[in-house]
């Protein structure tokens, strides 16, 4: 058996990649990734609880966690694809739509 620990280290060190790629990166595909880097992150962490204390409820919640995972993924690549249509770029600090 693999300590709960181990685990959570590695939901932390998942997590920290994955805002470390949306801080630091302009590209609206990368950011996009490095958000289910964190919410997988968030995942194991919840599996990982659950299964430790003998609980369904973080196993249930993680499901809830996947589906609104793919509408994100859904709703965020279709607006990027529409984006690159009409701008020829998936930089986000070109993306100024909502300024007047």
């Amino acid at each position: 058996m693999v300590p709960a620990v181990y685990y959570l280290i590695l939901s932390a060190i998942l997590f920290t990649l994955g805002a470390a790629g949306v801080f630091i990166r302009r590209n609206a595909l990368v950011m996009f990734m490095s958000v289910e880097l964190m919410l997988n992150a968030v995942n194991l962490t919840l599996i990982t609880y659950s299964r430790t204390l003998g609980d369904v409820s973080g196993q249930v919640f993680v499901l809830l966690v996947m589906a609104v995972a793919a509408a994100e993924v859904a709703v965020g690549l279709a607006i990027v694809v529409a984006w690159v249509r009409h701008r020829d770029t998936t930089d986000v600090d070109e993306i100024n739509l909502l300024k007047w």
